[in-house]
């Protein structure tokens, strides 16, 4: 039998908007499959080492939580997160999360908060917050594909050298409000602004990034099992007709 183990770093901490479910959504859409899963909660205090997990997941809180974890994140385990995101460890990073693997956060006021530096991207904060029910577009084994999401933060992320968006943005602000791109992609990477759970929503991307990791641990023709997305494909034609509905009233 296939085994997977996801790494939840700080889920005490970075806790915000039912994050977790995307975690849950990975459990689920895996043991649905025959798939052994075992989740780790990795957290301050807590050992991990290269090697130890097939995905990692890392997820979006409060600022004040944001600080307690951050020093932590970077001088701790900021080491082992780089070498992980270098062998192609599977990894998907919400918010905060997605923020800190940056290379530095300049808040409004100028001061500048360097992130891990593992991921080429910067953020600058700005007063004003993107808060909107979002819809992006991504393209999956040639098929273009309707994303709902929900985004909620003040900070403005700048892709970098090597990194490409990870969706684009058709409703909502993405990244920055400016070049119409949302998250990041890194090599087996993924950061996004989109909280609310993006992957219960979103199937296809939940298999996606089961099937890189299960790829990476079983060679490359490894081919993940049908499965259906009645359910997940339903929920999230609510929430995309809900959005699209608001947006012809306002119209």
């Amino acid at each position: 039998m296939e085994k997977l183990i996801i790494g939840h770093f700080y889920p005490d901490l970075l806790n915000l908007y039912g994050d977790r479910g995307n975690v849950l959504a990975l459990l689920r859409r895996a043991t649905l499959r025959g798939i052994e899963v075992e989740v780790k909660r990795i957290s301050i205090g807590d050992d991990v080492s290269n090697g130890d997990i097939d995905i990692g997941f890392i997820g979006g809180g409060q600022d004040s939580e944001q600080n307690i974890m951050a020093d932590d994140m970077k001088n701790v385990k900021g080491e082992v997160i780089k070498q992980m995101i270098e062998d192609g460890v599977v990894f998907l990073t919400v918010c905060g999360g997605y923020q800190m693997l940056g290379q530095y956060y300049e808040e409004h006021g100028g001061n500048r908060i360097e992130c891990l530096g593992a991921l080429p991207h910067y953020t600058k904060g700005e007063k004003e917050r993107f808060i909107n029910d979002c819809i992006y577009e991504i393209e999956l084994n040639g098929q273009k594909i309707k994303v709902a999401g929900f985004e909620n933060h003040s900070g403005r992320t700048f892709l970098g050298e090597g990194e490409k968006p990870f969706m684009r943005v058709i409703r909502g602000h993405g990244n920055n409000g400016q070049d119409g791109t949302e998250g990041a992609v890194y090599k087996n990477t993924y950061g996004t602004y989109s909280h609310g759970s993006l992957l219960p929503k979103n199937p296809a991307i939940t298999d996606m990034l089961l099937e890189l990791a299960l790829k990476r641990k079983y060679g490359e023709d490894y081919v993940l099992s049908e499965l259906s997305t009645e359910v997940e494909d339903l929920a999230r034609k609510q929430v995309l007709d809900y959005i699209e509905g608001g947006i012809r009233a306002a119209q």
